[in-house]
């Protein structure tokens, strides 16, 4: 037990650190480049044919802000065993011509929702900026990341003598409540100046940017025992850490492990780097042709496939236990979560809410099971919207969490240890579908 708990806590440490250097999808990219290189891995350019040999390992990235990860078997493989995630968080996404000076003695910046907020989390709190800045640099445009680690700027809230109906229920409005202050009007101009001191070039070689707000509070434990983590963009980032620490650690089995960590789920998935796009089904084909292997050798294969859609769920919330199902109840530090929906909002089904059942109780990893009530819309995630690029079996997976899409979340500190426990036993085994309706999973 005194083992497990350090494995559980060494874990949740490494998290709050990926959590902290990471405050959008442009950064869990590049974060995760430097992991796997670290791990012998070699990247592929999209531009570039690809030269693979069985037993290699490889990624490529999209957009610089999706990316897909493989390891080659050195014998013929079955099929592919596909963990999908996402790399987005709701957050505010700065325009551009985004300095409004107010009164001649403040300066905001106006900024625009990006995916489902909880607005008022963001009010009263320190956010700085990210992201990536295109820059012109002799004639050529180059993407350089950029992070401002301090403590930039705040939204603050209007005070309570005038809104005296503030406890009562307060509906914001994104554009004229949620714009954040950065300064005095005499720092006019300076965030430019910032950006562009930080890409080492003038401002005026600055094209274009795409860069996102976010909480400055640092992640942490909460709780007597500190069984809880908080911080920001747990929703997704603890499935895609704990799905990255089970793919490092799987050893090879008779099929193909992919790591697929896409973006824009909080929007829709609808960008060539999103979930409808074509960057799995591309990376696939490539994998299959790159072995020599014909389009009917790449169908038998989808059929031995399956994925895990990963994104995390909702626990029952202490003060609201009326918002869940009646007999599927989920909660943090209790494992990992089997979402279903007859509408098709997550994939589950019987035959791969079956096969995960098997993979989990081979790994000694606990399930629970969520279903949205019946009287209330629950949200999507992207399996359904990748199978319908790559039809493969698929079931919809996450970890129990408190305050969903709030700018800071809560969730369990076990869970993530249970998912990379889960993740490791998906991706060193292989789904054989003898006949429609008869599965084995090897």
């Amino acid at each position: 037990m005194i083992e497990m708990e350090m494995a559980y806590t060494e874990l949740n440490a490494k998290l709050c650190a990926f959590l902290d250097k990471t405050p959008n999808s442009f950064f869990a990219v590049k974060n995760i480049k430097v992991e796997l290189a670290a791990a012998g891995f070699t990247e592929l350019q999209e531009n570039s044919r690809w030269q693979l040999q069985e037993g290699g390992k490889y990624y490529v990235s999209r957009n610089g802000s999706a990316l897909l990860a493989f390891v080659l078997p050195k014998k013929a493989y079955l099929g592919f065993q596909v963990y999908a995630c996402h790399c987005d968080s709701p957050a505010f996404k700065l325009k551009n011509n985004a300095e409004i000076v107010v009164d001649k003695k403040y300066v905001k910046l106006n900024v625009e929702k990006y995916g489902g907020m909880l607005l008022n989390t963001w009010l009263d709190r320190p956010l700085s900026v990210a992201g990536r800045v295109l820059c012109n640099v002799d004639g050529r445009l180059e993407a350089r990341l950029v992070n401002v680690e301090q403590d930039l700027m705040m939204i603050p809230n209007l005070a309570i003598h005038m809104n005296r109906e503030a406890n009562e229920g307060v509906k914001l409005n994104a554009q004229t409540d949620m714009l954040p202050l950065i300064g005095s009007a005499a720092t006019k101009d300076g965030l430019q100046k910032l950006l562009a001191e930080a890409c080492g070039v003038t401002a005026e070689q600055i094209v274009d940017t795409e860069l996102f707000l976010y909480n400055r509070m640092p992640t942490t434990t909460v709780g007597l025992e500190q069984e809880y983590v908080a911080g920001g963009r747990l929703d997704d980032l603890q499935c895609v850490f704990a799905g990255l620490q089970g793919f490092l650690a799987a050893e090879a089995g008779e099929s193909v492990p992919v790591f697929c960590m896409l973006d824009n789920e909080e929007v829709g998935s609808g960008t060539k780097q999103g979930a409808a796009a074509t960057f799995l089904k591309d990376a696939l084909q490539r994998i299959n042709m790159a072995l020599g292997r014909d389009e009917e050798d790449y169908l038998v294969s989808l059929a031995n496939s399956l994925m895990l859609s990963a994104d995390n769920a909702h626990a029952v919330h202490p003060n609201h236990t009326d918002k869940n199902d009646l007999t599927n109840k989920t909660y943090p530090n209790e494992g990992v979560v089997v979402k279903y929906s007859a509408n098709q909002k997550y994939t589950t089904d019987a035959v791969s809410g079956a096969l995960v059942q098997l993979l989990a109780k081979k790994a000694n990893v606990p399930l629970q099971l969520f279903y949205n009530r019946s009287d209330m819309a629950g949200g999507s995630t992207l399996g359904n919207i990748s199978t319908a690029q790559v039809a493969i079996k698929s079931v919809d997976i996450g970890l129990a969490q408190l305050a969903m899409h709030s700018a800071y979340e809560m969730a369990g500190v076990k869970d993530t240890a249970y998912l990379a426990e889960l993740a490791q036993a998906f991706f060193a085994a292989a789904v054989a579908e003898a006949a429609d309706g008869t599965y084995f999973l090897k």
